[in-house]
């Protein structure tokens, strides 16, 4: 049927726009595959939100996703730029059967991606994945189940999308909370959140200064956002700011930075917060979920709490996996990606700023001071690849990666692995010995270069 192809990933389907798989092609064969999986049998028909970033070709593919998806007799509500949360909460408030988010969060603007919300809020399970797989792959799967006449569907768009989101944010906070006199400096990475980042900063009384906000359709993450923060530190200081925020292109995981210049990331956060909530007995089951990257410092602080860390794969699908499934309700990831489960049912960097903000306020100290993570020295390596031959099959990189492990031998941590999203090996050593742990992380990313490195 389909050769073994795949189209979903770790986090939705993602690749270079215009280029297989995201193309206007197949992207209306996953609006159709998705509006029969989620066919509810009632006589009105389903309804689908679309919302998507800033990048240029979101455009072309909104479009696709929307022909396909009324083909099938469902109805589509275009929502335009908006964080992926914000689809999220509103698939939820809604009542809508589904959700589309066209976006390649973090990634660079030539790519683009598209991800999907149950109506729950929640993204898909991977059952649910693979049967919109097979839909869009098998040729003619559909053909038969081709809406006609007055049940084919119509596109309308919804105009107070930012408000409401709004709204939604605003009641993450204690209604009496405000930001009054703080000074709060914001980098949008020129993505979804370039609107109602600021807008929320400044209806919560904070003075907001902004940069990244200026969507051009090709400048989103580029040089600014969670992933380039540097600009961010230097606005902070120059601005001499309480805070900075600095969000991904789909807005859902932040980057902080303290008034000294300092980055506080999502290992920051689960630290600040698993303590906070456990002082106030509302961290369900005293646990915090994060991943195998991770800090080992972050296991420190939160048993200092009294908190226990529980680790996944790494994802964010698979720590929201894991706490729905135990009822936990804070969990995360080092990169930003922070789960507040009693607020929203996935990452949402507005929400993990406000919260961090409202930290600050209440207890009437400066970030700098709320940092409860002493971070174990860790090096990070990242390696462009042609292909993603198992790494343990090659006895070169199988050879560098026993001898880390033996001389580590307990102290430290050790993780290889492919990345989710892009053709990159990730290397991550932790231990005490700096110098020791980078030499054995450029030993191994050294290794896969020579055997699978991808031509510049």
């Amino acid at each position: 049927m389909s050769g073994g192809r795949r189209l979903f990933g770790t986090d939705g389907v993602r690749g270079v726009a215009n280029f297989e798989p995201i193309t206007s092609e197949t992207a209306l064969k996953l609006g159709r595959a998705l509006a029969f999986v989620f066919r509810s049998g009632a006589a009105r028909h389903r309804r689908i939100l679309i919302g998507k970033d800033t990048r240029l070709s979101g455009y072309m593919l909104e479009t696709a996703m929307a022909s396909g998806i009324c083909s099938m007799g469902a109805d589509v509500w275009l929502v335009g730029p908006l964080p992926t949360p914000g689809i999220a909460f509103l698939a939820r408030s809604m009542r809508a059967d589904a959700g589309v988010v066209i976006s390649a969060s973090h990634n660079p603007f030539a790519d683009n991606g598209i991800k999907f919300f149950s109506r729950e809020g929640f993204k898909l399970d991977d059952a649910t994945e693979r049967r919109i797989e097979e839909l869009t792959l098998e040729a003619g799967a559909l053909e038969r189940e081709r809406a006609r006449g007055a049940d084919i569907g119509k596109a309308a768009r919804i105009d107070d999308a930012i408000g409401r989101y709004l709204v939604f944010l605003k009641n993450c906070l204690p209604r009496d909370l405000t930001f009054d006199g703080l000074r709060v400096a914001i980098d949008c990475a020129n993505g979804a959140a370039y609107k109602v980042g600021p807008d929320a900063l400044e209806e919560l009384g904070a003075s907001v200064k902004t940069i990244g906000c200026e969507p051009d359709g090709i400048n989103i993450n580029d040089g600014c956002g969670a992933v380039a923060p540097e600009r961010l530190r230097e606005t902070v200081l120059e601005a001499r700011a309480d805070v900075g925020i600095a969000l991904d292109g789909d807005g859902d995981r932040a980057i902080l930075v303290d008034e000294r210049g300092e980055i506080f990331d999502g290992d920051d956060v689960l630290a600040l917060m698993g303590a906070r909530l456990a002082e106030r007995g509302r961290l369900n089951a005293k646990t915090v979920v994060a991943t195998v990257m991770s800090n080992f410092g972050l296991e420190r602080a939160l048993a200092e709490a009294g908190v226990r860390l529980v680790r996944t794969e790494v994802g964010d699908p698979a720590v929201v996996r894991e706490m729905r499934a135990h009822g936990y309700n804070l969990g995360g990831e080092q990169s930003g990606h922070v789960v507040f489960m009693d607020c929203s049912t996935t990452g949402d960097g507005l929400i993990t700023a406000l919260l961090a903000l409202a930290a600050m306020v209440e207890s009437g100290r400066p970030l700098s001071e709320l940092r409860k993570l002493r971070r174990a020295p860790q090096v990070l390596r990242n390696v462009r690849v042609r292909e993603r031959t198992p790494l343990d099959s090659i006895p070169e990189i199988a050879r560098a990666i026993a001898a880390a492990e033996e001389r580590l031998s307990g102290a430290g941590r050790l993780l290889v692995r492919y990345s989710g999203t892009e053709m990159l090996a990730r290397v991550m050593v932790e231990g005490e010995d700096a110098r020791a742990i980078a030499e054995l992380a450029d030993a191994i990313a050294w290794a896969i270069e020579r055997r699978l490195g991808a031509s510049e």
